[in-house]
């Protein structure tokens, strides 16, 4: 794996240097946002809660009492830890936001505006400031005002209702999916503000709802219901309306992947497992018509795996160029050339002096790619570089910190 040196910058500024990000919020759908911005060349500042700091920090499995998750989430971030139910410290954040391009927020609507920080506040400071706005169910409607984690936004959003066994319990996707699609609908958000902001000067508010996010990606899901009445329901591994394509268990217990859907691909297929008349089938020739009889395609597909092993399935298909794979773990991630060859596997060199392995930046840009420039900070660990960008002397920061104001990384 390629070890990242973070104490020297990266030859080639990123696509986004020299654009300053304010990040409030914590946890997921903000931070990654962030973070994405971050791998470009933004500088973030963070904001961070004094003492606690982000709750991400404590999330999963620790490392010396900090989150590894933590390594990927606040790379090439700076923190400064703010206690923000105090007047002096909204007073910091506004004069940051005077100075920033962008502000990212994921509290509950409201939150900002109580402490004085809503848009009509900081957009008359700073009127060519980006505001992305992340929450559950965005900042108008019946639903603002609830609470709305990933997992709630998943089900509201339709995927839930897809993500299982016929018949079965519905199951989460083992990531929090809602809130990375939030996240970068978000940076998408951004990224088109910037632009429109070239021509106009001016900034705006991005509404981001988590269950939005998650809509939007549900592909012919409502259209299906309007022209039909359809609604589709849980298929297991199979894709529904598609064929084939599906998960087929081999003589090793393993699974493989096969995407035959083509229809040239379909012909191929059907010749490699010995059923050369199912791909001649006119009735077969076109997706419509391997939908109607997706069972025997199915079960012909199934006896011909089940007598060979995952290796064996998948480089008999290879060398037909039908799309197949198998079902990875992290271990295998690990382990792959190919996530290797396209620097998907990095290893950073931790202040203990261990080494890390975190995965690569997408996407991947030819001119002016991503970086790691630093790993991710503790808590306030930037407290006393940020407050004397913003004209602070050394002994207004000491006042402030006396005060309980904000906290340095000795805090």
């Amino acid at each position: 794996m390629p070890t990242q040196d973070c104490s020297t910058p990266s030859p080639v500024p990123g696509p986004l240097a020299g654009l300053k990000v304010l990040e409030l919020g914590q946890l997921i759908a903000g931070p990654f946002a962030a973070k994405t911005l971050a791998d470009f060349g933004a500088d973030i500042i963070k904001i961070e809660t004094p003492g606690a700091g982000d709750p991400l920090r404590k999330w999963r499995l620790l490392k010396d009492g900090t989150s590894v998750w933590w390594q990927v989430q606040s790379r090439n971030k700076r923190s400064i830890a703010l206690d923000l139910k105090q007047p002096a410290a909204q007073d910091i954040v506004r004069r940051l936001a005077t100075e920033s391009d962008v502000l990212i927020e994921n509290f509950r609507p409201g939150a900002m505006e109580g402490w004085g920080l809503g848009p009509d506040a900081l957009l008359k400071l700073n009127p060519r400031l980006i505001m992305l706005r992340i929450s559950g169910y965005g900042q108008t409607g019946p639903y603002r005002d609830k609470p709305g984690f990933g997992v709630v936004a998943e089900a509201m959003g339709g995927l839930r209702h897809l993500t299982a066994e016929p018949g079965r319990v519905p199951v989460r996707v083992g990531v929090s999916i809602g809130d990375t699609l939030a996240a970068l609908h978000g940076v998408i958000g951004i990224l088109l503000a910037l632009q429109e902001r070239q021509r106009s000067g001016q900034g705006q508010v991005i509404d981001v709802a988590l269950y939005e996010a998650v809509f939007n990606c549900m592909e012919s899901l409502l259209p299906e219901y309007s022209a039909f009445g359809a609604v589709r329901g849980a298929a297991g591994s199979a894709l529904p309306g598609i064929a084939p394509s599906n998960a087929y268990r081999c003589r090793d217990a393993g699974y493989a992947l096969i995407a035959g859907n083509g229809d040239s691909i379909f012909k191929r297929l059907m010749n490699t497992i010995g059923r050369p008349e199912l791909g001649a089938d006119p009735a077969l020739a076109d997706n419509a018509g391997r939908v109607a009889q997706v069972e025997k395609i199915d079960d012909a597909i199934g006896q011909w795996a089940a007598q060979r092993t995952v290796d064996e399935v998948l480089a008999a298909l290879d060398a037909v160029a039908v799309p197949a794979g198998r079902i990875y773990t992290v271990a295998d991630i690990a382990a792959d050339p190919h996530y290797r060859a396209r620097g998907m596997l990095d290893e950073v060199r931790m202040d203990d002096g261990s080494l890390l392995a975190v995965p690569g930046i997408v996407p991947k840009l030819s001119r002016t790619p991503g970086s790691h420039r630093r790993n991710a900070p503790g808590i306030g660990q930037d407290t006393d570089a940020v407050l004397s960008e913003m004209g602070l002397s050394p002994e207004q920061i000491k006042t402030l910190k006396d005060q309980g104001i904000v906290a340095g990384a000795s805090q």
